[in-house]
């Protein structure tokens, strides 16, 4: 008798198994035959960036870069191709590109983000540089507050420049500025001398940073950062002109 109840219980769990089984392919063959509905556009924008919209995005969409694709046949739409067509867009760093039950397709777009703006003596040739050193244009719907840099003769700067092992000091210098709030708010213009020491100016305060060569980043920030709570709140900010942290357990004030 019990041997007959355990029998059922394995063949109703079987049935049951082989329904849930047969529905989940019913779904999934109905929704790969159903016509596209809607696009849905959904773009991270966690710093408050608007480098690309979502006209801008569903535009990029479009079949063969001609048709929308709402009511499109499934067959006809390619999401790899899609999600490709997206990701080589300059502001987008990721994206994916799928369809949900009801037949809409969803594109979900992270963007790229620049941390400098390379400056050129024509405003109009500026570009930015992302966090792995990479050129991105100017975008006409949107401007990044971020630090300008140039050579100090006023020579623009390439984004190949940051790509070599002596170009990746440089970009980390600007990524530690970018990640940190108050030096993002106060590096005003970063420039790189013809030895390839950095200087900077400031919003707040007239002196000229000598910041030497990007190396020992933290620990000349920090010392800066003595600087500015020990000195201008007893002698005033316009004491010193030129400040230099280049050596170590040293501030030069001048």
């Amino acid at each position: 008798m019990e041997l007959k109840r355990k029998a059922n219980n394995l063949l109703f769990a079987t049935a049951c198994l082989l329904l849930l089984l047969g529905l989940g392919a019913f779904a999934a063959v109905r929704q790969a035959h159903r016509p596209v509905g809607g696009v849905i556009v959904s773009i991270s924008n966690e710093f408050n960036n608007f480098f690309i919209s979502e006209r801008e995005v569903a535009n990029l969409l479009s079949r063969h870069g001609e048709d929308r694709l709402e009511g499109a046949d499934p067959a006809d739409v390619d999401l790899k191709d899609l999600e490709a067509r997206l990701k080589a867009h300059s502001f987008v760093k990721e994206a994916q590109v799928y369809r949900d039950l009801a037949g809409n397709l969803h594109a979900d777009v992270r963007q790229n983000r620049p941390i400098a703006r390379l400056v050129h003596s024509d405003s109009r040739q500026d570009s930015y540089l992302d966090a792995d050193g990479h050129r991105l244009p100017l975008s006409p719907l949107f401007t990044a507050r971020v630090v300008p840099i140039s050579r100090l003769n006023g020579q623009p700067l390439s984004a190949g420049f940051f790509q070599d092992s002596t170009g990746q000091r440089y970009l980390e210098f600007l990524r530690y500025i970018d990640e940190k709030p108050f030096w993002r708010a106060q590096v005003a213009e970063v420039f790189v001398g013809a030895n390839g020491k950095l200087s900077f100016t400031q919003q707040v305060g007239d002196q000229r940073i000598e910041f030497g060569f990007p190396e020992n980043i933290s620990e000349k920030f920090a010392k800066l950062m003595v600087f500015y709570r020990q000195i201008p709140p007893v002698l005033g900010w316009d004491t010193y002109h030129r400040v230099n942290v280049e050596f170590k357990d040293q501030i030069i004030c001048e």
